[in-house]
């Protein structure tokens, strides 16, 4: 268990506690100062405003927005299993916050811009949907977000909080917990006790705090392997994300930094066994192929990762004083780049509801309000995503004409693109005053 607090402030506090009639001088003297300065090294506060449970990117960003607030925290954060080399598509709403909680300046050189994000059909069915672009100039953006690697963005994050006086992080496993009319008790694996008055669970699609709150979600699963790599590319990406579709799901090339991009290729999970096999030569020559050679030739990274795809969505976001955020409370294919954003729109919309209600004390009102305002934007975007990628997957005629000609709608239509991207981007778009009504655009279209 560690205490962010620094040293020196530890020393001094235990040391003012010292009287003048006390005689410290001798070995007995310094004796008991080094017993005042180990206690005060080593205790550690066990009643905390927010507990976060889960070190992931979710809830890291939620221990230190958490911690912005002037709240006392409590990251109870075991080890990550192994490296991540996946990267992660944060849009702009998402940096902003990377901004305010000092991470972005670390990982900004190691991120790539994302100005373009293109969707090219590359079935082979009878229904297929023309090219269609989405540009962030068209929105008035320069960038629709960036394109991050997950480690050095997790290392940015633990080196913030790690910095952070009011984070106490703990690198124990939760047990149990509580939830009381006042506070929530917990119950780490090694027998610590620990009171919280809220909890925030971001400890993933198997999230044990979801189980102990006896939250209950619906799960899936796709016919579908995720291939995750990196690559280097003799061509310029010039910021342009380009997702192909197939029959088998999407072929996702993000860019990253220089000549380089990271690719998501959803698959076949009886073909993933076969393709990880492949002599590097010939798997380089599959992912080029596999792009028509937009980047030209393509020389793949050590390292890269593969894992089935699922889906799940719980049936409430929070109950009592605990909050899900993250992939505790929703998960889908990497399709849209909507997953740690949709994550880190939980933190925000979790912090603004307990600010609202008045801080931490009054988390139980605050986690009604959290339950409503969040449920439109998940269901909406998890019931877009797995529709999306279903209608890949099927052989069904109609499904794949309602892909097709909604792709092509995006694309024909001006009004209705903007619209979206800009839905993308902010959930029910904030500036409403500024947006004329999507029946008055239409109108204007067909009237020139």
């Amino acid at each position: 268990m560690r205490q962010n607090t620094p040293w020196k402030n530890r020393h001094h506090r235990y040391k003012r506690t010292l009287t003048r009639s006390e005689d410290f001088t001798g070995w007995r003297g310094w004796q008991a100062i080094a017993i005042w300065i180990i206690k005060g090294a080593y205790s550690v506060k066990t009643r905390f405003d927010i507990a976060v449970v889960g070190g992931g990117l979710a809830g890291s960003m939620a221990a230190l927005a958490a911690a912005a607030e002037g709240w006392s925290v409590a990251f109870i954060a075991p080890d990550p299993p192994g490296p991540d080399r996946r990267t992660t598509a944060l849009l702009s709403e998402s940096i902003a916050l990377l901004d305010r909680l000092g991470i972005w300046q670390t990982v900004q050189s190691q991120s790539a811009a994302l100005s373009t994000m293109r969707i090219l059909d590359g079935t082979k069915r009878m229904f297929r949907a023309p090219p269609v672009s989405f540009r962030s100039s068209e929105i008035g953006m320069d960038a629709f977000g960036f394109n991050i690697p997950n480690a050095p963005l997790l290392a940015a994050a633990r080196q913030r909080i790690n910095q952070t006086a009011e984070i106490t992080t703990i690198e124990t496993l939760l047990a149990d917990a509580r939830d009381t009319e006042t506070t929530v008790e917990l119950t780490l694996a090694d027998g610590t006790q620990l009171a919280a008055d809220a909890v925030f669970g971001a400890d993933g699609r198997k999230s044990r705090v979801r189980e102990i709150a006896g939250i209950s979600a619906r799960h899936w699963s796709y016919n579908q392997t995720a291939l995750v790599l990196n690559f280097a590319h003799t061509r310029p990406h010039h910021n342009i994300s380009t997702e192909f579709h197939t029959e088998e799901g999407p072929f996702t090339q993000v860019p990253l930094p220089g000549n380089r991009s990271s690719l998501v290729w959803s698959m076949d999970p009886a073909r993933i066994d076969d393709v990880l096999a492949l002599p590097r030569a010939d798997l380089n020559r599959r992912v080029e192929a596999r792009m028509s050679s937009l980047l030209g030739e393509v020389e793949i990274d050590d390292g890269f990762q593969s894992y089935p795809m699922s889906g799940l969505i719980t049936r409430n976001f929070a109950k009592g004083r605990i909050f899900l955020i993250g992939e505790a409370a929703h998960a889908f294919p990497p399709i849209g780049a909507q997953g740690l954003n949709l994550g880190i729109r939980d933190v925000e919309q979790a912090i603004t509801c307990i600010s609202q209600a008045n801080g931490p004390e009054n988390a139980k009102a605050a986690g009604l309000s959290f339950d409503q305002q969040r449920r439109l934007d998940v269901s909406s975007r998890t019931f877009g995503v797995d529709m999306l990628n279903r209608t890949l997957l099927t052989s069904f005629l109609p499904a794949q004409l309602l892909r097709a000609g909604g792709l092509t709608a995006l694309g024909a239509i001006k009004p209705l693109k903007i619209l979206a991207m800009k839905e993308g981007m902010t959930p029910g778009w904030r500036k409403t005053a500024e947006r004329p009504s999507l029946r008055k655009m239409l109108r204007e279209k067909v009237s020139r």
